[in-house]
């Protein structure tokens, strides 16, 4: 589970299936099994307040989004009181909650050599979808459901983790913060220029 500070109200927190999975959750209970979920939150408050002295009074928005290959993002801002679903504890806040999932598929690579290697193996599977942007020191690829037919995302999962590894952002993230390389076309637009 990593935590970083986006502003002084706003926390992001970013776990894998992995960290889920040491939790006992499953992907299928990210959104069905609340008491598991609310342990989690408290644990996640815990680390916030120990890492960057991160404490949550009052009311408290949870934005939640499950992304395909990545984990859960999970964003918490301070003093946020409009959501979709209210929960009020005894713990001295309330949280308001807001869930989305994402079917986008995210990798991040550490150079352009490494996209052109992952576009390289995926082109049987992806032959022009994509979005391709560097953002945070990184090219960020991020393949749309339409992009891969079903039977192939475990492949192309596999294939883009041997090259980049998932990356906790959003296409929001992405479009607002992020150095549009290929905002379209991105699998096809590398092959044409670097591909073999």
């Amino acid at each position: 589970m990593r935590i970083e500070r986006l502003s002084p109200d706003k926390i992001r927190f970013f776990l894998t299936f992995d960290d889920l999975t040491e939790r006992g959750i499953a992907k299928e209970d990210i959104w069905r099994d609340i008491p598991k979920i609310y342990d989690l939150f408290q644990e996640m408050m815990e680390q916030a307040y120990l890492e960057l002295g991160f404490e949550v009074t009052g009311p408290v928005a949870v934005e939640v989004f499950a992304l395909p290959a990545q984990g859960m993002v999970v964003i918490i801002t301070r003093g946020k009181n409009n959501a979709d679903v209210v929960i009020d504890e005894d713990q001295g806040y309330e949280m308001h909650v807001t869930m989305e999932e994402s079917d986008t598929i995210v990798f991040a690579f550490p150079d352009f050599d490494q996209v052109v290697e992952a576009v390289q193996r995926i082109r049987r599977y992806v032959d022009a979808g994509g979005r391709l942007y560097h953002y945070g020191q990184r090219y960020v690829l991020a393949l749309s459901p339409a992009d891969v037919d079903a039977a192939d995302v475990d492949a192309v999962i596999a294939i883009l983790a041997e090259h980049g590894e998932p990356c906790a952002v959003t296409m929001a993230m992405l479009e607002e913060y992020g150095k549009p390389i290929a905002a379209d076309r991105a699998i096809e637009t590398v092959w044409r220029y670097f591909g073999g």
